[in-house]
């Protein structure tokens, strides 16, 4: 338990570090951008930063490769890998394309500002880049007049695509995914399939159930921050707190300290408090001021908090 806890507040300070970076990074362009800006974003401190990152140019990476995760994820609910070549690159790029319009902040970071990258920042652009390829140039293989093609024409087909979506994100224009989807797939398959299922396609209707889904996604990289909305950084001190609390509601300061493995009485009673100001704790009891012990309980705002921080005797105590 104590070890989930632990891993959970570090995933979750990860995941503010990251939407910080997004924030930072769009507003500021990458040059500008500093590790003191994206801690100020994510309300977590420098120390902790270094914890999981080495450096900003690491934190920038994982912004790009959990992008390409979720992407992958949406990818796979829509069965892409059962399908053909150019059924693939229709559903594919529907998904892509939907992603991207429903993220433009994190759409103008992955696409426009990590070309301002280095190192693994832009080791990690050039193997997406280098996947798109590869799929495109699967193209040789539908017949005849396609195996003509040279391998350089997926690349400068990935290359053109890129540069259109980069040039309206560059402006800061949405995507309009349903306009650039057809007119996108008559591009590829051009030079792979002829003039006529080039026009054919751009006339086709949206690709079957995609519609709804593409816009219908978790935020990233922020999905699942069980502390939006609280005005605090969260510790790993403090998650034990409300996790011995979760566990034995109605605990004492001393308890609460004993099982959180913390000494100060000072320090577990400002902890406390501040918890009880940002909404997460109330406590019935008499108090200090009539020499009885305080009774600390989640609210239901600490309940979310809780829950989101993997803690399961909520569930169960709810449930009881």
């Amino acid at each position: 338990m104590l070890a989930n806890a632990h891993a959970q507040v570090a995933e979750i300070q990860r995941s503010r570090l990251l939407a910080g970076a997004v924030a930072a990074v769009d507003e500021l362009g990458y040059e500008a951008t500093t590790v003191a800006q994206i801690t100020a974003r994510a309300r977590i401190s420098r120390r902790t930063f270094y914890e999981l990152f080495e450096n900003r140019e690491e934190c920038l990476a994982a912004v790009l490769q959990d992008t390409v995760a979720a992407v992958q994820r949406e990818l796979a609910a829509a069965g892409v890998a059962d399908l053909g070549w150019r059924e693939r690159l229709r559903v594919g790029l529907w998904t892509v394309l939907g992603f991207l319009d429903a993220e433009p902040a994190l759409a103008r970071v992955c696409v426009v500002q990590a070309l301002r990258g280095s190192g693994l920042v832009q080791r990690t652009r050039e193997d997406v880049l280098a996947r798109l390829t590869k799929l495109v140039d699967e193209g040789r293989s539908q017949g005849k007049r396609a195996s003509a093609r040279s391998p350089l024409t997926a690349e400068g087909l990935v290359g053109a695509g890129f540069a259109i979506v980069y040039a309206r994100l560059s402006r800061s224009e949405r995507l309009c995914t349903r306009e650039l989807h057809g007119e996108l797939m008559g591009m590829i398959l051009l030079p792979y399939l002829g003039v006529a299922t080039a026009r054919r396609e751009q006339a086709r209707p949206v690709p079957a159930g995609a519609s709804q889904r593409s816009t219908r996604r978790v935020r990233a990289p922020r999905a699942g921050d069980p502390l939006e909305g609280v005005q605090m950084r969260m510790t790993y001190r403090t998650a034990r707190v409300l996790q011995v609390i979760a566990q034995a509601p109605g605990a004492s300061n001393r308890l609460i300290a004993e099982q959180a493995g913390i000494s100060d009485q000072g320090q577990i009673s400002k902890l406390l408090a501040r918890l009880e100001r940002l909404g997460l704790l109330s406590n019935s009891g008499a108090g200090h001021a009539k020499g009885e012990p305080n009774v600390w309980q989640l609210t239901a705002r600490g309940e979310r908090v809780a829950r989101g921080l993997g803690m399961g005797a909520v569930e169960g105590r709810r449930a009881a």
